[in-house]
């Protein structure tokens, strides 16, 4: 039997994960904890279904309004503590990390440090601290499966080979703007923004796609997960979405994952590894494919990708600047306060200003610190 806590359940990664373990991976894997910010009403769907012991909800939905809908014996917890709380459970093999944002980061040190199998969803735990959390990952020994279709596919493809690793290849779509001029990129809806063509996603992600963005922090989540240096680390546009990344390995071969775009798929190689299991997940039918195309990214079109190289390159706080920078552009440009084309602007301004202390590597203390000045950075340019 293996016991999953799954934080975040409500969101997309969160639902597919229940999905997955209802539908394909039986009575083997038992629902332990489940967490939400204020979806209350889902996540009573979900306890009634799944009956776990134990369920965290955001501050911002108050306990008694939770038990108003929730069964009367479940254990209810608040909010960050919460969090921490049953990542470290003795009850629980495996956290699935389906929460946004360096939220993720106090619950994450906690599982790894309670040697919990880690399913990461969650780009900014590695994007903004990747130099404290895949270290202390390896003191303790605790392994951690990404649950990113692309960093899913890398996964496969090494197979704990690193050694072996000649390059990266980060396949993208290419969003919704790949075949659009940059001057038409402000007179676009929100609406056209947010519909990307091969995936069902949140706002704040389908932006960082419109934006490419989301593929620069990839590039600096695959510098960390897999120890790759970033310049080894290369982007290829692939509308198809079929090959989900490559690995270029030092003998010439080029392995790829190929599927159908469903992240179910992913979701579930994380929670069986290194097992495979029967998937809903229809094969790829590959006399219907007219072709499979590549081309390089257009960085002058894209900026956010030239952004987050040089983060990295940067090192430190950087990164996490540069993360923090971008949620509240993407933020402010869902309020309808500043232009899609300003957000790249804003981003390159405020990583422009910060000055990185080089004297120690960055703690949690340093990243959170980080984040909370470029977000007021941003803000401040937002307005202005």
């Amino acid at each position: 039997m293996k016991r999953i806590a799954v934080l975040g359940s409500t969101g997309s990664i969160g639902v597919n994960t229940l999905e997955v373990i209802k539908s394909g991976l039986g009575d083997k894997y038992k629902v332990v904890a489940l967490s939400a910010d204020t979806n209350v009403k889902l996540l009573a769907e979900q306890s009634r279904i799944f009956r776990p012991d134990v369920i965290v909800i955001g501050r911002g939905a108050s306990e008694i309004k939770a038990r108003g809908v929730l069964p009367s014996n479940l254990k209810v917890l608040n909010g960050g503590d919460g969090l921490v709380e049953i990542a470290g459970r003795k009850d629980v093999d495996t956290v699935v990390f389906a929460i946004s944002g360096t939220a993720c980061l106090p619950p994450l040190v906690r599982a790894i440090k309670s040697g919990k199998e880690i399913a990461l969803a969650n780009k900014e735990s590695l994007v903004s601290a990747g130099s404290i959390i895949m270290p202390l990952a390896r003191k303790y020994g605790v392994r951690i499966i990404p649950i990113d279709s692309e960093h899913s596919a890398i996964f496969q493809c090494i197979d704990g080979k690193t050694d072996e690793i000649s390059r990266i290849f980060l396949t993208a779509s290419g969003g919704p703007l790949r075949t659009l001029p940059k001057k038409s990129f402000d007179r676009l809806s929100l609406d056209f923004i947010l519909k990307h063509p091969k995936w069902k996603m949140g706002k704040k992600i389908s932006v960082d796609s419109a934006t490419m963005m989301n593929k620069g922090l990839e590039i600096i989540e695959a510098h960390h997960l897999f120890g790759i240096v970033e310049d080894r680390i290369d982007v290829l546009i692939h509308p198809e979405a079929i090959v989900h990344s490559m690995v270029g390995l030092v003998d010439g071969s080029v392995l790829a994952q190929m599927s159908n775009p469903d992240m179910r798929l992913p979701i579930q190689y994380a929670l069986t590894y290194p097992d495979r299991r029967r998937s809903p997940v229809k094969a790829v039918d590959f006399c219907k494919l007219k072709h499979l195309s590549f081309l390089p990214p257009d960085t002058g079109k894209f900026p956010c990708l030239g952004l987050a190289r040089r983060a990295i390159r940067v090192g430190g706080t950087m990164p996490a600047v540069l993360n923090a920078a971008n949620e509240e552009a993407v933020r402010r440009y869902l309020e309808g306060a500043i232009k899609f084309s300003l957000i790249p602007k804003v981003i390159e301004k405020v990583i422009s200003r910060h000055k990185v202390f080089h004297g120690r590597k960055p703690t949690l203390a340093d990243v959170f610190t980080a984040e909370a000045w470029a977000k007021e950075e941003a803000r401040s340019l937002c307005c202005h």
